[in-house]
């Protein structure tokens, strides 16, 4: 199963392509994108939805994952971060590519085992995970590459647990 992992934002943009066959991950493809504060609010969403379509069309994911938002002190960051989650998740719908989100902590879970771990922890994981010869650079990479291996790993892990009932 390929999973394509979105850790949203409208000035960065993580994504990460995860493949898993039989209990094995591997990293596809990973990187991010940056738009410019002087472009239009709807270029930059423009930018985000065409190059998570783009990603769609080039690796066929089975299924899309993004991060959810994380709402702190700052209201229109929160905003910003959610039009770029829309966007995105417009170009699942248009391409018929179901979409899952999870929380931070969640996704910090599944990969650390602790949901709290701080960034330079989801990175040496994610490397590890995914057998990777350098950290995945930047975080929003590793966001993004983490919340595909969390989708990823969702089904064994919820057959464990059903065993254990």
């Amino acid at each position: 199963m390929k999973v394509l992992g979105i850790d949203p934002g409208t000035a960065a943009c993580g994504f990460g392509i995860v493949h898993e066959r039989d209990g094995r991950l591997r990293a596809v493809e990973y990187g991010w994108w940056r738009t410019s504060p002087r472009d239009a609010p709807e270029a930059r969403l423009k930018r985000i939805h065409d190059e998570v379509a783009d990603l769609i069309a080039r690796h066929a994911p089975a299924a899309v994952a993004l991060e959810e938002s994380f709402v702190g002190a700052d209201a229109r960051i929160a905003l910003s971060v959610g039009q770029a989650r829309g966007a995105a998740l417009v170009a699942c719908a248009a391409a018929g590519v179901a979409c899952t989100e999870y929380p931070p902590a969640t996704v910090k879970q599944a990969v650390c085992g602790y949901g709290r771990a701080e960034k330079e922890q989801m990175q040496r994981m994610v490397r590890s995970l995914l057998g990777l010869a350098e950290l995945p650079k930047p975080h929003h990479a590793a966001d993004a590459l983490a919340v595909a291996v969390c989708h990823a790993l969702a089904p064994p892990l919820a057959a464990l647990a059903g065993a254990r009932r």
